[in-house]
This record gives C-alpha cells, sequence and structure tokens, in this order.
C-alpha cells in the first residue's frame, strides 16, 4: 500500500510537470500579429518548428540568450528540449554528445552512468569505475512510469561551442565549459524522494574558489539562469557529489571564478584607502600629541588620558598594518624566500595586533562602564601594551617555528596568478583559519557583547535622568558609531564575502577595513576638539558618574 502511494505521488509530479516547456509559449499573443525571435516566425502551437532549429542557434543569435521577450522565451524552451531529446540527426554534433537508452520500469538497481568531455555519456557498472563524471540515477524514476520501458536521454553538453547556458553577470566558471542533461520520455521530473547523484571530477581547487552545484532554469531572470534550489554541494578534493531531486541540465558552477581585472581593482581600491588611512593615522596621533601639550586637562584627568592612550595603541597598530600591507604587495614579487616569509610574518604579526587592540578596546569598555575599576589597576596602560603587542609576537614565534609564512598566490579558476603576497602559504591554512579566523570571531563575539551591555546601560542611564542636559543627541550618535569603530565591526564584512554574490560585500570590506583610520580621526576630533568642557559629556561623564556611584556604595 505504501508502495502504490509513492508511486501515485511520483506520477502526480511528473504529469503535472509534463508540461513545463510549454508554460514559455503560452505568453504568445494569439491573432493575426507575428511573433519573431532570431528572423524565425515562432508561433503559439507548435507545428514542428523544433526539429528544424540549427543545434548552435544561441552562438549566431544573442537575442536568445539575452532577450525576455515571449517569442525569444518561447523559442528558448523549444531549443532547451531539442536538446534534451538528442534526436538522431543531433548525435554527432559538435558540442553534443547523446546516450540513448530503454530502461524497464523494474529495473532492480539504480542506474549507473559516466560523462567526460571526451567521451560524452556512457553506461558503468560501478561508480569506482573510471575516473571521469558519475551519476547514479535512482530506480524510483522509472518505478513510477505507467509503461514498462522509459525512454531516456542523457546529454553532454559544450557550452562554449553550443553558446547557451550563460546567464546575465555571471561571475562564477562552469566546470570544464561542461553541462550534463537527464531525460526521462519527455517529463520533468521533481520532487524525487532518492535524489540523483552527479560526481564531477576535477584537480584540487585553489583556496578561494567554492564548487556550488547548480541547474539550469529557464524561468530565472530575463532569459534563464543558475540556480540551486533542490541541489545539495558535498565538495571533496578532486571531486564533488551534487545530490538533486528532479532531473534537467545540471553543472559544477565554480564560484567565485575570479579574473585578473577584478583583483586589480580590489587591490587597487585597498592600496589607495591604505595610503588615506596612513596618512589620517600619521594625523591623529600628532592630534593626540597636540591635545597632550596643549591642554592641561590631557594631562590631569587619568581616565582621558589612560582612554586617548589605548586609542593610541589601536591606532599605531593600523598604522604599521596599512604600511605592512603596501610594502608587501610592492616587494613581494620580487622577495627572496627569507625575506618573504619576514614579510608575511610582519604582515600576519599587524594583523593580529589590529584585534588584539580591538579586543583590549572591549575590555576597557566593560571595566569602565560596568566593574568602574579600569583606572584604579597598577601600572593599567603598561599591562595592556603588553598584552597588545606581546601576545601577537608570540603567536608569530609560533606560526614562523612551523614553517607558515612564504609565497602566496590568489589564483583564477584557470590557474592563472593574479596576485602574490607574502603571507601564510597553503601548506599551512589552517594557522589562518586558527589565528586569523577563529581569532577574530572570539573577538567580535566579545565586543558585540560589550556594546550590547553598554549600549543598555547607557540607556539606562539617560532614562534615569543622570545625564539629563549635560550632552547633546549628536555626540552621543558619534560616539556609538565610533564605539562600533574601535570594537572592529567593519572587519566583520570580510566573513560575509562568500560567493559570486559578495563581490559588493569585498569592495565594501576593502574600503571600510583601509579607512578605519580615517574614521577614528574623525572620530577623536569631534569629540575632543575644539571645547574642552564638552569633551567628555558624550562617555566621560558617564563614567565619572558610574564612578561617583560606586564610590558612594563603597
Amino acid at each position: 500500500m505504501k508502495h502504490m502511494l509513492l508511486d501515485t505521488v511520483l506520477l502526480f509530479l511528473l504529469l503535472s510537470d509534463a508540461a513545463g516547456g510549454q508554460d514559455s509559449c503560452d505568453a504568445l499573443q494569439r491573432g493575426d500579429g507575428i511573433e519573431e525571435c532570431c528572423n524565425i516566425t515562432v508561433e503559439p502551437e507548435e507545428r514542428n518548428e523544433a526539429p528544424g532549429l540549427p543545434l548552435d542557434l544561441p552562438r549566431h543569435c544573442a537575442e536568445l540568450r539575452r532577450s525576455s521577450r515571449p517569442a525569444c522565451r518561447c523559442l528558448q524552451a523549444r531549443w532547451l528540449r531539442l536538446v534534451q531529446m538528442a534526436g538522431p540527426a543531433l548525435s554527432s554534433t559538435d558540442g553534443l554528445q547523446a546516450l540513448h537508452l530503454n530502461v524497464s520500469r523494474g529495473l532492480a538497481h539504480d542506474l549507473l552512468l559516466s560523462f567526460s568531455p571526451a567521451q560524452g555519456p556512457m553506461t558503468i557498472s560501478s561508480m569506482e569505475e573510471g575516473k571521469a563524471g558519475k551519476i547514479r540515477l535512482p530506480r524510483e524514476v522509472f518505478q513510477s512510469l505507467s509503461s514498462q520501458t522509459a525512454h531516456m536521454v542523457v546529454t553532454v553538453l559544450n557550452i562554449q561551442q553550443l553558446g547557451m547556458f550563460e546567464e546575465d553577470n555571471q561571475m562564477g566558471q562552469v566546470l570544464d565549459d561542461t553541462v550534463v542533461g537527464i531525460m526521462v520520455e519527455d517529463l520533468y521530473v521533481s520532487g524525487l524522494q532518492d535524489p540523483v547523484h552527479l560526481t564531477f571530477a576535477h584537480q584540487q581547487l585553489p583556496p578561494n574558489v567554492t564548487p556550488l552545484c547548480v541547474f539550469w532554469e529557464p524561468n530565472k531572470g530575463q532569459a534563464g539562469g543558475w540556480s540551486t534550489r533542490g541541489c545539495v554541494t558535498l565538495p571533496g578534493d578532486k571531486e564533488t557529489v551534487c545530490s538533486c531531486n528532479h532531473l534537467t541540465f545540471f553543472t559544477l558552477l565554480l564560484n567565485p571564478a575570479l579574473n585578473t581585472s577584478m583583483v586589480q581593482t580590489v587591490v587597487a581600491v585597498a592600496n589607495t584607502g591604505c595610503g588615506v588611512a596612513v596618512a589620517f593615522s600619521i594625523f591623529t596621533i600628532a592630534f593626540y600629541i597636540f591635545l597632550r601639550c596643549s591642554y592641561q586637562q590631557f594631562r590631569s584627568e587619568e581616565t582621558l588620558r589612560t582612554n586617548l592612550g589605548l586609542h593610541m595603541n589601536l591606532v599605531s597598530s593600523l598604522l604599521l598594518l596599512n604600511l605592512a600591507f603596501l610594502l608587501n604587495n610592492g616587494v613581494s614579487s620580487r622577495a627572496v624566500p627569507g625575506l618573504c616569509s619576514a614579510l608575511g610574518g610582519l604582515t600576519h604579526y599587524c594583523l593580529l595586533c589590529c584585534f588584539t587592540w580591538t579586543a583590549l578596546e572591549g575590555s576597557h569598555l566593560y571595566l569602565l562602564f560596568v566593574k568602574v575599576l579600569g583606572t584604579y589597576i597598577h601600572h593599567y596602560l603598561a599591562k595592556l601594551c603588553l598584552v597588545g603587542w606581546g601576545f601577537p609576537a608570540l603567536v608569530v614565534v609560533v606560526a614562523g617555528a612551523m614553517g607558515s609564512y612564504g609565497e602566496y598566490s590568489i589564483r583564477t579558476t584557470d590557474q592563472q596568478t593574479v596576485v602574490h603576497l607574502c603571507w601564510i602559504n597553503s601548506e599551512h591554512l589552517l594557522v589562518h583559519y586558527i589565528t586569523n579566523c577563529g581569532y577574530f570571531s572570539l573577538v567580535f563575539l566579545f565586543n558585540t557583547a560589550i556594546f550590547g551591555v553598554v549600549a543598555w546601560k547607557n540607556c539606562h542611564l539617560w532614562s534615569t535622568g543622570m545625564v539629563q542636559g549635560r550632552c547633546k543627541a549628536w555626540r552621543v550618535a558619534l560616539a556609538v558609531v565610533g564605539l562600533f569603530c574601535l570594537l572592529g565591526a567593519t572587519w566583520a564584512l570580510a566573513f560575509l564575502s562568500y560567493g559570486s554574490s559578495s563581490v559588493p560585500i569585498l569592495y565594501l570590506s576593502a574600503i571600510l577595513n583601509s579607512l578605519q583610520g580615517l574614521f577614528i580621526f574623525i572620530w577623536l576630533v569631534v569629540l575632543y576638539y575644539p571645547k574642552m568642557e564638552e569633551t567628555t559629556n558624550s562617555l566621560s561623564h558617564i563614567i565619572r558618574n558610574d564612578r561617583t556611584v560606586a564610590g558612594s556604595q563603597g
């Protein structure tokens, strides 16, 4: 009974999707008007014009691949069906290799096939056989059909020769320019409980490339596009398995497929931002020296002196990081191995110093707002400097002893090197994931929690009237934005850069992180200059209130 119910459900899915190819033609105007696409008359009712369509029509007619007009959508749907069925006239056509099989409904096991760009599709007896791509087609596909035998077509297509299967603004690269199509009868099969598995064989991919299992969805965008709906990607070192619950045209998209122009643009933006950050970091340090020398308040007020000293250490780490990046980018391609290792260690050290001082900013904020103990610790700032500059040095020494530093190259999917850096080499990427990604994740989570506590306490003080009339709203807002920058929020953007949709995030991250010094300079100037009596109204006044309350309670 259960088996009959499953057959009924699957048969309903098959029949409900059987006319899917005709949906694109329903929008054609009916009447005396003539609809054309690629100089071909397209009528609402198909009258055997599909067999006469040239297989390379998309390569010679860009309108078919780009236009969203009903006639072109209809003609594209009929061209896709022509390719899916791969009749005898197309079997030897360049760009298409097809395998026709008559499969029995009583198939006792899953159907196994292999495919490759050179040899096309063929049946095999084991998934371990050969080094080509593999297909495991579940037998339930055939058991749910009403006929005793089903005609199945497996096609291997070269998209460069056909000129099809390329969406607008596509950033990913199709593996080997190969698309695999699977068709049973003239049905669109979906909703499979036991999915079809396609194994794509490939060389070891560069670290900056992520494989993604996709299928061609004709109704996406203006003229079709790649979609991941119903597909799961299981990546491996030299093969990637795609598990999909339907049958259509599949491929493996290498995403993002970095290109030279994009990488060079990002590097140029980062270099420009770093240059600006270096200048404003120097301005910030000069501004700090000016305040210390010109105003008595900054020499006598211990809280202000400690706060500014902490900020200056963070700015100094940013200055060193920007200088190290510019130096790295300028000499890494010509550096000898020993110099490259030293430069990679220096860059890593400066980055860890930034993360550490960001964490210390959060710790200091916690002590001031929650524990009210920050300035009462003996040699407080000296101890912070020991941690902020000493801990990263310890990590870099250990990583250097492991041989972690050296040349690191960013490559495109066709193995062309576009950027040389002296950094953590590819053999020790675990060091990068632990000391950079893992460490910053902990710092960011900690600082986010601190920021939430401080924001809550600030709102509480406002509601109780402890800061009534003493500070302006825009200064408080500016203080919040400045704290958000000091606590490392801009670095979190790097964790959002995944896949081709992350290109805007990549540019935004490069700009904001490199301009962090500029943000801090503006924040300090606006908060601390020129009206000295208002200097501490936004933050220090609240700190003083906390200290007063704590002293009265003691």
